[in-house]
């Protein structure tokens, strides 16, 4: 679903609801400033195994550790040929069962004294280089960094596929740069979303709004697609940080006309949460066609919806301390 065929009218905190148009991103925009882009990549594989713990592993036992395939650190099973030569088990099935150093057939041969020497190695997170401080156990350290905190974030916006990660400052300054992506600051928003055609629906993401409140990033989605065999409205917000800190704010949403309202409350997901994940769990204000054309008035060709809402923190209950019962 293209920008062209949508005229977006948004208000944060202040400004003037004419002064923000959606669908020229250089009209009126409100931005504020971001911090200098750092810490960002196309490539998140790259492993750093020195870190400034000053902790510097035996090298020459990590490269032995390295598939010459892939070179990505290889876990049992580790094959070898009959000359020695080692590779990972996925690598293995790729190359046809063929050593790719002497072309020699592979065999189910395990290299166990490697796989022994990789029980006795501890090594840093990969991410140390950006702030994380473990280190683990050889066969411990992957688990952890599929859930590292330090790991970086894949890019939010949900328009393309985007392969672009990096830390919370570097994505707002690629959102607002590369996706051209509006930035508003403030804990309200008030949007018109305008259409008209609205029986043409697709998979396709609508809009993307960033928020800059409470020291934080959040990210409005609004979208339509289909549920089932019935297309729908959906708006759902997302917070630029990790699960736990999400969990500190909740949000509302509310759309309606004519006398009806629907209105939304929860709690933000985690950019961590991909945003199909979101979509496809209906964490969010959904609106059928049919009630939104209700919202829309007039003869029900043109969609005109007004979604508002807000983002407060929650209030952190303090330790109450012992309970002593008076007897008196």
């Amino acid at each position: 679903m293209e920008f062209d065929n949508i005229e977006c009218v948004s208000s944060s905190d202040g400004l003037n609801e004419d002064e923000i148009h959606h669908h020229n991103p250089h009209h009126g925009r409100h931005q504020f400033s971001s911090p200098k882009p750092h810490n960002g990549t196309h490539n998140a594989n790259n492993s750093n195994v020195v870190g400034g713990t000053g902790i510097t592993p035996a090298t020459s036992v990590h490269e032995l550790l390295e598939c010459p395939v892939c070179t990505n650190s290889m876990y049992p099973p580790i094959h070898q040929c009959q000359n020695g030569h080692t590779l990972c088990s996925t690598c293995k099935v790729r190359v046809h069962n063929q050593c790719p150093t002497c072309r020699s057939e592979l065999g189910d041969i395990r290299c166990l004294a490697l796989e022994k020497v990789a029980e006795s190695l501890e090594l840093p997170c990969k991410y140390c280089s950006l702030g994380c401080p473990e280190i683990f156990p050889y066969y411990s350290k992957l688990k952890h960094e599929a859930i590292c905190n330090f790991r970086p974030y894949n890019c939010p916006y949900a328009g393309s596929e985007c392969s672009v990660v990096g830390d919370i400052p570097f994505l707002v300054a690629h959102l607002r740069d590369d996706h051209k992506v509006d930035m508003h600051t403030g804990s309200t928003f008030n949007h018109r979303y305008v259409k008209s055609n609205p029986r043409e629906v697709e998979n396709a993401t609508w809009m993307l709004t960033v928020f800059h409140s409470f020291g934080q990033y959040f990210c409005l989605h609004f979208e339509a697609f289909q549920l089932g065999m019935a297309p729908v409205y959906m708006a759902f917000l997302r917070f630029m940080g990790d699960e736990t800190e999400a969990r500190n704010y909740s949000y509302s949403l509310e759309v309606g006309a004519n006398g009806r309202k629907l209105t939304w409350e929860g709690t933000p997901r985690s950019i961590r949460d991909s945003h199909r994940k979101v979509r496809d769990s209906h964490d969010g204000l959904i609106i059928q066609r049919n009630m939104a054309l209700f919202f829309s008035g007039g003869d029900r060709k043109e969609l005109k919806l007004r979604v508002t809402g807000r983002v407060w923190k929650e209030q952190q209950n303090p330790d109450p301390g012992p309970c002593i019962q008076n007897f008196s």
